[in-house]
């Protein structure tokens, strides 16, 4: 069952060395994943998915590269390796072209998630394809050699991915969008003046040259004296009734809707979650006769939009004092049948302010289905070429033939089960079970909200960056510095050995994750500095992941490794996607700050796997013997 080459096996002669397609495989081997597990999230929060959502569906989406292992003997004895490679890239590229075409639908949640578990099942099987591929097409000494260019190859495709790719989406957001409004909103000493509500007088003029969003004054004035409180709940339910009925959102479930179909117990936890973890916005406080002083700002465009056409309009802080809110109105969805009537948030300032500030908002928009889809639509396109690429370039080794051809057809399910069952029989397996499952414990949970925290607005405890910032920041200097970890921990752990550089690579994964702890709680609109922070984290990712790896060579070391190493790799996977799915649901309990806390204390199941696994010492150093795991 063993991809590799015998001593007397030869690779049949082809024009194009190794050079030619081992790159380009492995990064065709990235695009995918990373497309499900990174840019999926991405998306799914721009187009206005709930946090709790998007970790529980894109974390279901682990499971083919989970159980990979167990269709991976049909690879090796149905058709070639070479033959499997090329097809899957091709339905993978289909895949992505659905994911496009679901995107504008009133259903795409669905839709979409049906095609990226279609692109999760073809990339995982793609992964035994190529891996198994790269065995038999080269030599014992070329496998060794290109051992480094094909983990470059396949970070680059992240680096594609997580950046290149979502600042494309970013690029396209801002292209479809209006200019970007800014305005200001002071809070001052005087009186409040006594506001109301009315929407119809905000009128559109009889003709505009072009399109654009419309604010009903230049600059806002509110008092830091307060107002009374049932004054501020009812303008918020006027405005909030104006938008939900002219469809500009949704209305929020109520605290009753969101438990109705939720078991007894899972509302007694999330009750108990919430009142004593909680962010302090969401337990219950105290009644108020007066609170802070609030401004209601009206918006519409200039002209409605076409028929078929959407433009989404994003309201936030952009810089000045915290202390104001915006507690209406954040994000706003308006097409052909509501674009012709004004549209409204409401920013509201602490009741504790005593003195004068200020805070300057803007409103930012654009198609966001559209320039998605036509990200995808870019991806898709890229995807088959490099399906055309590999068919014309993949060499044809003597050896890469179907099982039946070959007279490996197993003698019976027994035989099939051998592998699976020597792995279970390693000595103080539990141990090593319980290390790949835990290891990246709090890794599984921080990666599904990193990106919808540095996306969310600084009112929900976010940083509010574009999504041209996240490609940026998170997609390609956080991927650059994840890949410069994992070289430096490679050559660290080469020299050191596992057993000297196990516990500083455990500690190095955990500990960076204080970066996120530290801007969830302060916030800072340096992009300077969320840079670094992210980037911190990433390193010290990259560094402390390359012993996972490496363990996971020691413990699939011996006669079935390629079973074993994909068994490993399946525990890796499992322990990803477990963690994800809760996170979402988790974060929305309690807050980005104390998620954050959380993480930190998650890393104690980690650290406590970790000292029970059994190693050798010496392993990874050169010429250190084999081990017998």
């Amino acid at each position: 069952m063993a991809f590799g080459l015998n001593s007397n096996e030869v690779v049949e002669p082809t024009a194009r060395g190794p050079w030619w397609w081992v790159p380009s495989l492995y990064f065709a081997q990235g695009v995918p994943y990373v497309v499900v597990m990174t840019v999926a999230v991405i998306m799914f929060k721009r187009l206005g998915v709930g946090n709790t959502q998007i970790a529980l569906y894109t974390s279901w989406l682990y499971l083919p590269y989970v159980i990979k292992p167990l269709w991976s003997p049909l690879v090796q004895r149905i058709g070639t390796r070479r033959a499997w490679v090329v097809v899957m890239q091709m339905i993978v590229a289909l895949g992505l072209a659905c994911v496009a075409f679901s995107i504008p639908l009133e259903s795409f949640l669905r839709w979409s998630l049906v095609a990226l578990a279609t692109v999760a099942v073809c990339s995982a099987t793609h992964d035994v394809a190529a891996d198994g591929f790269y065995l038999l097409a080269l030599t014992p000494h070329q496998q060794a050699w290109f051992v480094g260019i094909r983990s470059t190859a396949y970070r680059m495709a992240m680096i594609a991915g997580q950046g290149l790719l979502v600042m494309l989406a970013g690029a396209l957001e801002s292209s479809t969008g209006l200019p970007v409004i800014e305005i200001p909103i002071v809070a001052a000493a005087a009186d409040s003046a006594q506001r109301s509500f009315a929407p119809e007088d905000f009128k559109a003029p009889s003709s505009a040259d072009s399109q654009a969003i419309l604010v009903d004054q230049p600059k806002y004035e509110i008092s830091y004296g307060g107002v009374v409180a049932a004054v501020a709940k009812s303008t918020k339910d006027s405005v909030r009734e104006w938008n939900v009925k002219h469809g500009f959102y949704s209305k929020p479930e109520t605290a009753a809707q969101k438990t109705a179909a939720k078991a007894v117990w899972l509302q007694q936890l999330e009750a108990w979650i919430r009142s004593r973890f909680g962010a302090a916005k969401d337990r219950a406080a105290p009644a108020q006769d007066r609170v802070g002083d609030f401004a209601i700002v009206l918006l519409r465009l200039a002209r409605p939009v076409t028929s078929g056409e959407q433009q989404i309009v994003q309201f936030g802080r952009a810089s000045g004092d915290s202390n104001f809110d915006v507690v209406e109105g954040e994000r706003f969805v308006l097409n052909d049948t509501n674009s012709s009537y004004p549209f409204a948030a409401i920013v509201q300032i602490d009741s504790k302010m005593n003195q004068a500030s200020e805070a300057t908002f803007e409103v930012r928009s654009g198609n966001l289905r559209l320039a998605w889809s036509v990200t995808f639509f870019i991806v898709a396109g890229g995807f088959l070429a490099f399906c055309v690429y590999h068919f014309l370039v993949l060499p044809r080794p003597a050896v890469d033939i179907s099982g039946s051809q070959a007279n490996e057809v197993a003698t019976g399910f027994s035989s099939f089960l051998i592998p699976f069952a020597d792995f279970f029989r390693k000595p103080r397996i539990i141990a090593i079970l319980a290390f790949l499952l835990l290891f990246r414990f709090p890794e599984a949970q921080l990666v599904k909200l990193s990106t919808p925290f540095l996306l969310d607005s600084r009112e929900v405890g976010g940083l509010a960056l574009t999504t041209a910032e996240v490609g940026v920041v998170y997609g390609t200097i956080g991927v650059a510095t994840l890949t410069m970890g994992g070289l430096i921990g490679g050559f660290v752990v080469a020299r050191g050995g596992l057993g000297r550089c196990l516990w500083p690579m455990a500690l190095a994964i955990h500990l960076p994750n204080l970066a996120f702890l530290f801007l969830a709680y302060a916030q800072p609109e340096s992009r300077w500095l969320i840079t670094v922070a992210v980037a911190v984290e990433q390193f010290g990712y990259g560094f402390g992941f390359t012993a996972y790896m490496l363990y996971c060579v020691y413990v699939a070391a011996g006669r079935y490794q390629t079973v074993h190493y994909a068994l490993c790799t399946g525990c890796m996977a499992l322990g990803m996607m477990i963690p994800g799915m809760w996170s979402g649901w988790l974060e929305e309990l309690i807050g980005y700050q104390h998620f954050f806390v959380w993480i930190m204390l998650a890393m104690i199941p980690s650290l406590i796997a970790v000292a029970l696994i059994p190693y050798d010492r010496d392993f990874g150093k050169k010429n250190a013997p084999q081990p017998a795991v």
